[in-house]
């Protein structure tokens, strides 16, 4: 049984192991969500974590099983829109259902708290298996594209020249597309 909970900054150690561990180098291939074929690099970092957490209308939500961190996403009131990102589960857990949880418990989250009507997330475009899990889940893809941020190291140290982000969307209230 999954327990959620918000992140605290005594939870930024945890969250950049998580993190890392899910997207990151060699330990990342254990699970399907890894982008070590496409960047290296940190992936987050604390100051930002932080920011996170202090920013208003916005958690860091925590999957738990037995005091055992399994899962993180980021969900912010994003005014016309919420905002769901940082989506990570630990690689071990990858398949097992944890991550469809958190994803219903964020945008539940978004509900609750701050009467959210659709949600946002970014993806880089070329990961087609992970917008096909999103898309499966009632995501769309709006078309909208975002340059990828080459030379910011802050988001990983591209590995290809050919990165882009791609916005989907999911109506959480009202009729679906």
């Amino acid at each position: 049984m999954l327990t959620f909970r918000a992140a605290t900054s005594a939870d930024i150690p945890a969250l950049i192991a998580l993190v890392t561990a899910a997207y990151r180098g060699d330990a990342s291939r254990v699970g399907w969500t890894t982008e070590a074929d496409i960047l290296d690099g940190a992936r987050i970092d604390a100051e930002g974590l932080q920011a996170d957490l202090d920013r208003p209308r916005s958690t860091i939500l925590l999957a738990e099983r037995g005091g055992r961190l399994l899962a993180c996403a980021h969900v912010a009131d994003g005014g016309e829109h919420g905002y769901f990102g940082m989506f990570a589960v630990d690689p071990a857990e990858q398949g097992s259902g944890v991550g469809k949880q958190v994803l219903a418990a964020a945008e539940a989250h978004g509900m609750r708290e701050w009467n959210l009507a659709s949600m946002l997330m970014t993806v880089i475009d070329v990961r087609e298996e992970l917008i096909a899990f999103y898309e499966r889940r009632g995501y769309r893809r709006t078309g909208i594209k975002k340059p990828f941020p080459y030379g910011d190291e802050r988001f990983g140290i591209p590995r290809r020249d050919d990165l882009q982000f791609e916005v989907l969307e999911k109506q959480l209230v009202g009729e679906q597309p």
